[in-house]
């Protein structure tokens, strides 16, 4: 299921994550730590991919629209 938000409030979940939260997402779903960090707005597309999210410009950074929403929940799971 779809979920859109800006930019901005993705940063926002990003900078709540505890440290080392990165790895213990990529660690969990079997995936390379770069590509959750692109998930949260990064861009080494050198070591990581992106997937399940499109961004567009606009007001508030822009907004995410997140097709795959499982980093996500798992990093809202870890601010909680």
């Amino acid at each position: 299921m779809a979920k859109t938000i800006t930019f901005n409030e993705l940063r926002k979940i990003k900078d709540q994550l505890p440290s080392g939260s990165m790895r213990k997402i990529a660690d969990k779903l079997d995936m390379n730590e770069e590509t959750v960090r692109n998930y949260f707005g990064g861009t080494n597309f050198e070591k990581g991919q992106t997937i399940g999210i499109h961004l567009e410009q606009g007001p508030g950074g822009g907004i995410v629209t997140f097709d795959d929403t499982t980093i996500l929940d798992l990093a809202e799971s870890m601010i909680k």
